[in-house]
């Protein structure tokens, strides 16, 4: 059952009214009653509900009536239709007004529950498939936030410890750093893996727009409003909410976020009835909040409460052993999605792609190996293969210093240690992987400090 689903009864007779809304009370929804059709408008009209149970036969308008009411008003709210005249002409008139189903007087209490669950899963499973289709978890698991260096280390580490908490979490670091993927692994990581992770990015949609999208709105709200709406915080029911770009977020919304966080409900635009979310809010910006907090730009508390806890991504630039894994990684993704069969990246090549300035981080490294593997032809990246740029930018066949050498080095190490795990420290199963005779394997554990036998 999603947590805080909330259902409207409708019927003229008080007992059955009443009895149906005590046990779904009991079963945890959020329940309303009407005495008729127009008592029930009137309650849509000012509140979202994820259910309408209606009878049939009531005064004045009656259950076909209101459904046709509920179809324009909130599209998304399901309804059942109960009726003590059982027949097929019935069924077939409600379900092709758009009724979800219909139940038969006298009501079994448990039949009812089980279908008015079952209809609510299965809304829920819809919204999830629609915007989750085409997307391959696995590629955010934290196995797969590639990186050697101790920052990447420290990273994972905090994934694991917050997690499995309900807390928030802001994630800075300057723009193709990865926040996303590290927002994705969180959310993996949850008891919340099995609902929807819904990105929203707070600088892409127009400031008249962003409150209805978040929030919803009722019909007749504002211009062009003709039927109510859900937000995307309602729609995210039980799963994870990523707010990315939260530095671009109005002042005016960033009250109506505090209060969304603070009190774990949402004002829809032009209702007056706050609603009950069950959502985590995951948010991340590429700007200095603490800067824009002393500047005026971004309210204090939200920023606090939004940092609960902090995750911030260093510039690829800074943790340039990085670099190797990731070349590695993002060659292996690439051979699936474009159907290549590349074995890597040249040793010139991987000396310019470690010495370059990454501007734009991760996302920059990516395209450019996209770039080198759609131009390429071989099996191995080389200089050639390698947008101009950055040839340019660092000289072909320039090393960048100390700097490099220290990063080939630490990779060097790091992959020989993985091979030898692999292979639980047999050195003559190891120099066969790694394509070297026993001996220079033996002279690069000692050079590279890596002990002879498994610490």
């Amino acid at each position: 059952m999603p947590i805080n689903a909330s259902i409207l009864v409708v019927d003229d007779e008080i007992a059955s009214r009443e009895s149906l809304a005590d046990v779904l009370r009991e079963e945890g929804y959020d329940t309303h009653v009407a005495e008729s059709g127009e008592e029930a408008r009137e309650i849509i009209n000012e509140a979202e509900f994820d259910l309408v149970l209606t009878d049939l036969r009531m005064p004045g308008m009656d259950g076909v009536e209101l459904l046709r009411e509920v179809r324009m008003l909130c599209p998304q709210t399901l309804v059942i239709l109960v009726t003590a005249y059982a027949s097929v002409e019935t069924a077939v008139d409600a379900l092709r007004e758009g009724a979800h189903d219909y139940m038969i007087k006298p009501l079994v209490y448990d039949d009812v529950l089980l279908k008015i669950s079952r209809l609510l899963e299965r809304r829920d499973l819809a919204w999830q498939i629609q915007h989750l289709r085409g997307e391959v978890e696995s590629r955010y698991d934290i196995e797969n936030l590639v990186g050697e260096s101790p920052a990447m280390r420290k990273i994972a580490e905090q994934i694991q410890q917050v997690a499995p908490t309900l807390s928030t979490v802001l994630i800075t670091g300057e723009s193709g750093v990865g926040k996303e993927v590290v927002a994705r692994a969180v959310h993996r990581y949850s008891d919340r893996r099995d609902k929807i992770f819904l990105p929203i990015n707070c600088g892409a949609i127009p400031e008249n727009l962003l409150e209805s999208q978040l929030f919803g709105h009722v019909r007749g709200a504002f211009t062009g409003a003709v039927t109510g709406q859900e937000g995307l915080f309602q729609r995210a029911r039980g799963g994870t909410v990523f707010l990315d770009e939260i530095g671009d977020l109005p002042l005016a919304l960033q009250v109506k976020l505090l209060r969304a966080l603070e009190d774990r409900e949402v004002l829809q635009v032009g209702s007056t009835t706050p609603t009950k979310i069950d959502i985590r809010i995951i948010a991340a910006t590429n700007q200095d909040l603490d800067e824009a907090v002393g500047a005026s730009e971004f309210r204090e508390d939200l920023y606090y409460r939004l940092n609960v806890f902090g995750i911030e991504i260093p510039p690829l630039r800074e943790r340039r052993e990085d670099v190797p894994p990731l070349v590695d990684f993002l060659v292996r993704r690439h051979n699936h999605e474009m159907n290549h069969h590349f074995k890597g990246v040249e040793n010139a090549a991987m000396k310019i792609l470690v010495s370059s300035p990454w501007k734009g981080n991760v996302r920059e490294l990516d395209n450019a190996i996209e770039h080198a593997m759609i131009v390429g032809s071989g099996d191995w990246i080389g200089v050639d293969e390698l947008p101009s740029r950055l040839v340019e930018a660092v000289g072909p066949m320039q090393a960048a210093g100390d700097e490099l050498k220290s990063a080939m080095a630490l990779y060097e190490r790091n992959h020989i240690v993985s091979v030898l795990e692999r292979t639980e420290w047999d050195k003559k199963s190891t120099s066969q992987q790694l394509s070297i005779s026993l001996s220079s394997l033996y002279r690069k554990l000692e050079d590279l400090e890596i002990p002879y036998a498994k610490p």
